[in-house]
């Protein structure tokens, strides 16, 4: 909205026309690659260790940069990082690290990417205590269901998960990329109202299986 925009003036529409005239959330029209995220990925439910645990790297590497630059960089992440399976990312040295700060595919920054190498080994550790990444993270799923309307930054149970991570010795996993975690796999559906994809999200989340 622009600085002349007037305090009366009404606030723009959350959603809006693609080219295939269905309404969709404004944020995701920029490009055809957001459009694919947004009616593929974003907001439907996720329930296998890997997928997850990608996730939530990915949501670590874009803090403080646009999520568009990570959907650009993805593939040459996963390259980098063995497919985000944590039982080999764990096994990352330093020598593996370098490695990665010399790739201009990835985000090179040095916290991050050790913060993915050591929460690999956090991941393991969840597994064997709590029989899977999914069946620990699913329990801080809001119990009420999000409008789409009133978006936060964080949550009450996305402070709680974030809190609990950091108890278990994992990075990156502040209240704002929880919640930012949240959204994409599914914990929650924060497609607008009128947006064509939530009603799909919304479909699936009802036939989605808490893990076990």
């Amino acid at each position: 909205m622009s600085a002349e925009t007037t305090a009366s003036s009404a606030p723009p529409s959350p959603t809006q026309p693609a080219e295939d005239g269905q309404h969709r959330c404004r944020w995701c029209l920029a490009t055809p690659l957001y459009v694919s995220y947004h009616d593929k990925e974003w907001g439907f439910p996720v329930g296998q260790d890997q997928r997850l645990f990608e996730k939530l790297c990915l949501e670590g590497f874009q803090s403080g940069l646009s999520w568009l630059t990570i959907l650009n960089k993805r593939e040459n992440f996963r390259a980098g990082f063995a497919g985000f399976d944590f039982h080999k990312v764990a096994q990352f040295d330093e020598a593996d690290v370098a490695r990665l700060l010399q790739d201009a595919g990835i985000v090179r920054h040095r916290g991050k990417i050790e913060a993915v190498i050591n929460n690999a080994q956090r991941a393991i550790e969840m597994v064997e205590a709590e029989g899977s990444l999914a069946a620990f993270f699913w329990r801080y799923a809001p119990k009420n269901a999000s409008t789409g309307t009133d978006i936060q930054a964080q949550t009450a149970e996305s402070l709680a998960l974030s809190k609990e991570l950091k108890k278990r010795g994992w990075k990156f996993v502040g209240p704002t990329t929880m919640y930012a975690l949240m959204q994409a796999m599914g914990m929650v559906n924060d497609h607008a109202p009128g947006c064509v994809t939530r009603v799909a999200v919304d479909k699936a989340r009802k036939a989605f299986k808490l893990p076990k």
